[in-house]
């Protein structure tokens, strides 16, 4: 088992309504970022950042505005119209955004309501994907 840090979350947990159009939704999205689900049993979750799991009988949803990285606007684009494919709703579409110089974002609601983003943030050099920890 490995773990991947370095960043500022360590991971971001989601209370859906229906995880089966839940799954699919995010299967297409990530899918297109690139990023893959990593397990699926009565929860889902993909690396050690994003946990979806059903709501519980009285648990309210999660409503959340979430934001992957993205790689070029060509990947924004393709989240945008794999999410859209998905059942997802438009609340954005691919463009460039005031928020700063080479910020380049689209913007979908999952099936739940919640605000999901791809973006990229203009061209740049990382010293690291993360940081991976392997515990002993």
């Amino acid at each position: 088992m490995q773990f991947h840090r370095g960043r500022l979350v360590d991971h971001v947990h989601i209370v859906v309504a229906d995880m089966s159009v839940s799954l699919a939704f995010y299967k297409a999205v990530l899918a297109a970022l690139g990023i893959a689900i990593e397990r699926e049993t009565e929860h889902f979750f993909t690396t050690d950042e994003l946990f979806v799991s059903p709501a519980r009988p009285g648990q309210a949803k999660s409503h959340i505005h979430l934001a992957f990285q993205a790689d070029g606007p060509e990947q924004v684009a393709a989240f945008h119209a794999a999410g859209l494919a998905a059942g997802g709703r438009d609340n954005g579409g691919p463009g460039e955004r005031s928020y700063h110089p080479g910020y380049y974002a689209a913007f979908l609601l999952d099936p739940d309501g919640n605000n999901i983003e791809a973006v990229f943030h203009g061209r740049a050099e990382r010293s690291a994907a993360s940081v991976v920890i392997t515990p002993k």
